[in-house]
């Protein structure tokens, strides 16, 4: 099955992530899993930048799941260019998506994912709504 990314999405952050020698399998390319990584690495810099960190004792924002297309093998040496972007932003959640290609090969997608993200409030392990600020940067900021 293949989750295809909306056309309706706004850009929020771009990274550019070394791969690494360990991220590649037996068979010399870029093991599946670490496209998950990539995607959750340019996911948590851009929550980050934005002051998005998650609080154990109040409120932050939890990963329900997670998917990825591969069109395209990655392999050492190089670097993958990562976008993160956001849609669908409801009273408690937003989806993130994610697209990657190589530095040195601009406008190849390797790889394309998504995560749905729920706003949690931690105590009670709920759902809560989005607080204002969140919900600003997530429909009214321009790209970190």
């Amino acid at each position: 099955m293949r989750l295809e990314l909306p056309e309706a999405k706004r850009l929020v952050y771009e990274m550019c992530i070394p791969i690494r020698w360990g991220d590649m399998d037996a068979m010399g390319h870029v093991n599946n899993t670490t496209y998950f990584r990539y995607l959750e690495t340019a996911r948590i810099d851009w929550m980050r930048s934005i002051g998005c960190a998650p609080d154990p004792k109040g409120e932050g924002p939890v990963i329900v799941n997670a998917f990825c297309n591969f069109y395209h093998q990655l392999a050492y040496p190089g670097d993958v260019v990562v976008k993160t972007f956001v849609s669908d932003v409801g009273r408690s959640s937003f989806e993130t998506w994610g697209t990657m290609e190589r530095s040195d090969q601009p406008g190849i997608l390797c790889a394309a994912g998504g995560a749905t993200t729920v706003w949690i409030n931690f105590p009670v392990q709920r759902s809560a709504p989005l607080p204002d600020w969140m919900r600003h940067i997530l429909i009214d900021s321009a790209p970190g």
